[in-house]
C-alpha cells in the first residue's frame, strides 16, 4: 500500500498590505489586472523567500472585481508558508476553505460498482421495459404541464377589440388667407 501523504503544516503566517498602483501605472489599461497579479506574486516571493506562490480564490476575485482595466490600488493579504516551501496567499478576512477529504472518492466508486452489478443482473427485456415506462411517464407529465400552461395563457388573454378611432377631419389651413381676386 502507498504511504498516506501528510497535510503540509503551516510554518509562517504573515499579513501584508501590497501596493499595486505604482506597478499598474506602467502598463496599458487592458493589462492592469494581469500586472497586479504578477506584482502580488513577486511581492510575496520576495518577502516570504519562496518561488512557489499560489493565489487564493477570493484574492483573485478581488483583483478582477472591477475588470481588467481597474484593479484595486492596494490589497491586504494573508500569506501562509508551509513546511514544504509553498506559499498560499489569500485576501485578509476571507473564509478559509479546508482541503477536500479523499475519503469520499472511494465511496463513489463503490456506488458505481453496485449499480453496474445491478445492471448486469437484470435481463435486457426488463431493462427495456423500465426505459419504456420511464419515457411514457415523462410524456404524460409533459402533456399535463402543457395543458396547465395553455389554461393559464387563456386566463391571461382577455379578448378585446381596439376602440374605433374617429375619422380625421379634412385638412384645414392654420392661417386662412384672403380670397383671391380673379
Amino acid at each position: 500500500m502507498a504511504k498516506k501523504e501528510e497535510a503540509p503544516k503551516p510554518v509562517l503566517e504573515r499579513t501584508y498590505n501590497i501596493p499595486l498602483r505604482k506597478e499598474t501605472l506602467k502598463v496599458p489599461p487592458f493589462k492592469k489586472a494581469n500586472k497586479a497579479v504578477k506584482t502580488i506574486k513577486a511581492f510575496i516571493s520576495r518577502h516570504m523567500k519562496s518561488e512557489n506562490v499560489s493565489l487564493g480564490k477570493y484574492l483573485n476575485l478581488e483583483v478582477w472585481r472591477h475588470g481588467a482595466k481597474n484593479p484595486p490600488h492596494h490589497v491586504k493579504v494573508t500569506a501562509v508558508k508551509d513546511d514544504k516551501g509553498k506559499v498560499s496567499v489569500e485576501l485578509a478576512g476571507a473564509p478559509k476553505e479546508e482541503p477536500k477529504a479523499e475519503e469520499k472518492k472511494p465511496a463513489k466508486k463503490e456506488e458505481k460498482v453496485i449499480k453496474e452489478a445491478e445492471f448486469r443482473e437484470k435481463p435486457e427485456a426488463a431493462l427495456e421495459a423500465e426505459v419504456k415506462e420511464a419515457k411514457e411517464e415523462q410524456a404524460q407529465e409533459s402533456k399535463e404541464i402543457e395543458k396547465e400552461e395553455i389554461k393559464e395563457m387563456r386566463k391571461e388573454h382577455i379578448p378585446h377589440h381596439a376602440p374605433k378611432v374617429p375619422p380625421k377631419p379634412k385638412f384645414q389651413e392654420s392661417r386662412p388667407t384672403a380670397p383671391r381676386s380673379v
